[in-house]
């Protein structure tokens, strides 16, 4: 117990830089009365280092870490020849390579992303993926490349193809929530608030926001947890909204539901979230809504005409292919199709989850995103539905291969921490997170400046859709709307390799699935589209 008081009092972290003085100050004093010099100019200069550690604004773990904080850099300089005894090397246990995460800090500091001496990985592997260029390259004005979402609505969005995903304010600290926002907000890309709702920190810079409605309608609830409309309309109708999206699953736990332990309910996170300070915060794993595919559909009307007409849809992490054959046959019966649909892939997530969820519930990104692209095509509705997209989303290539697949625009989570200045740490669920992205200690998430952050955060944008851009040209096209199927190849064995058209997608003919024979499409649609049923989520 006196430990926490007094690691409370004073973080141990600075114990390495309070040291230091102390021993500048005691070799001082030795020195005046006959003592070396040596002591003094090494722990003074130590003292120095540490000081200015602290005031500076670049690094955070040097401003939550003071002078030993430095051990890292010297370890990243000699990476190269150490990093598999000291540095985390490019495991199975590792949710992102350290290639992938140089990349995106050296976009984030506005730093060359080139590298020398060719690829790094085997173009001869099984898996090794590429894309076709042109001999005749075209020339695009502009690497802003935009969508419209909701054409037919009161108030269409013209977002980024390029978007911050989903993370709430409890996981992330407001100092990261402020940076992504102010990032957001200078680059004119969508930040997704994540179902904790909308705090001050989103709204502090004036981000355009997707608004995350999920099971605990947090920021439209009543006090038993259930949907309040009212609530929901006076959110919803601020300007800085823009998306309204109904979360049904997640990829890092999906059917899952959480609890946020009372101890971690702040005034500022009970605030956001409309519930009591200091208790448990209950995310259900469904939602009380609805709980038919048609309930469902006429929610997505209700949240739309309650917003005044702004683009409304849902995410989820497929699952169940009958559930979601069931949702699009409601979308048929009533009418009612919701403007987007955002496929979360179970190998993305940036919160906390059981293992077992992590590793083996819920549906890949590039399975999921292609059943959602073909159903909708196969019931006539793929025209009036956006698709985005979320799951391991870092760089440009990922991008243009979603979009290939299926995919209107694409949303990470994991790149925009990287550009905070996330380390991967994997502590994110602990409070103690070293560069106070993930925390809600006060001390240490002011080690994340936020006007410095925010500038990475934009350049990373930025500089990924520049290489977007760069990509699109090499094609031959104009916009990534445009790359198709047929321009990425696969080596599917050692001698033999195929487009994704050949190797995946196989595209459901526009209306297929409203005729009578479902023979020629894939055995999945055979086995579960007619007993499937708008009236209930369970098989018929």
């Amino acid at each position: 117990m006196l430990l926490k008081i007094l690691h409370f009092v004073y973080p141990m972290r600075y114990l390495a830089f309070t040291l230091c003085v102390l021993g500048f100050i005691i070799s001082l004093l030795l020195w005046a009365d006959g003592g070396h010099l040596a002591p003094v100019l090494v722990l003074g200069y130590l003292s120095v280092v540490g000081l200015h550690d602290l005031l500076q604004t670049k690094r955070s773990v040097l401003r939550n870490y003071p002078v030993i904080g430095h051990m890292r850099f010297m370890l990243e300089f000699i990476r190269p020849e150490i990093r598999q005894y000291f540095i985390e090397s490019d495991n199975e246990a590792a949710p992102f390579s350290r290639a992938q995460r140089s990349l995106v800090y050296q976009r984030a500091k506005g730093d060359s992303d080139k590298h020398p001496f060719g690829s790094q990985r085997d173009a001869y592997a099984k898996g090794f993926e590429w894309m076709t260029h042109s001999v005749a390259p075209s020339t695009v004005a502009s690497h802003d490349f935009r969508i419209t979402i909701g054409a037919d609505t009161a108030q269409p969005y013209r977002a980024s193809v390029f978007n911050i995903s989903a993370m709430s304010f409890g996981a992330l600290s407001a100092n990261a929530i402020q940076a992504l926002n102010a990032g957001a907000k200078r680059g004119g890309f969508a930040h997704d608030t994540g179902e904790g709702s909308i705090s001050v920190h989103h709204r502090k810079h004036g981000g355009d926001l997707i608004w995350e409605v999920a099971s605990g309608y947090f920021g439209c609830r009543n006090e038993d947890g259930s949907f309040n409309a009212e609530k929901f309309q006076t959110n919803a109708r601020d300007p800085q909204v823009k998306l309204i999206e109904i979360k049904l699953s997640q990829g890092a736990k999906p059917g899952h539901g959480g609890v946020l332990p009372g101890p971690k309910v702040t005034a500022e996170i009970a605030q956001a979230r409309g519930v009591p300070m200091g208790v448990d915060c209950v995310s259900p794993a469904a939602h009380s809504a609805f709980g038919t595919p048609l309930e469902m559909m006429h929610f997505v009307a209700r949240l739309r005409e309650l917003s005044g007409g702004k683009p409304t849809g849902f995410k989820l992490c497929i699952g169940h292919p009958w559930e979601w054959f069931a949702m699009v046959k409601a979308m048929l019966e009533t009418g009612i199709t919701p403007d987007f649909i955002v496929v979360d892939g179970t190998e993305g997530g940036t919160g906390a989850a059981p293992l077992e969820f992590i590793d083996h519930m819920g549906t890949p990104l590039q399975e999921g995103l292609i059943l959602v692209h073909n159903t909708l095509r196969g019931a006539g509705l793929r025209g009036r539905v956006k698709i985005g997209c979320a799951g391991k989303v870092i760089n440009a290539f990922d991008i243009a291969r979603l979009m290939a697949l299926g995919a209107d625009w694409c949303n990470s989570a994991r790149g925009f921490m990287f550009a905070l200045g996330c380390l991967q740490a994997q502590t994110c669920h602990t409070g103690s997170c070293p560069t106070g992205v993930a925390t809600q200690d006060k001390v240490r998430q002011q080690a994340l400046v936020v006007p410095d952050k925010s500038e990475r955060v934009y350049h990373f944008h930025q500089q990924t859709l520049h290489a977007l851009k760069e990509l699109v040209q090499a094609a031959g096209v104009q916009h990534p709307n445009d790359i198709t199927a047929h321009h990425i190849v696969r080596r599917t064995g050692d001698h033999t390799v195929a487009s994704l058209a050949q190797a995946l997608l196989h595209e459901v003919p526009v209306g297929s699935l409203l005729a009578d024979d479902l023979v020629k499409l894939p055995e999945l649609y055979q086995r579960h589209w007619a007993h499937s049923r708008a009236q209930s989520f369970a098989l018929a």
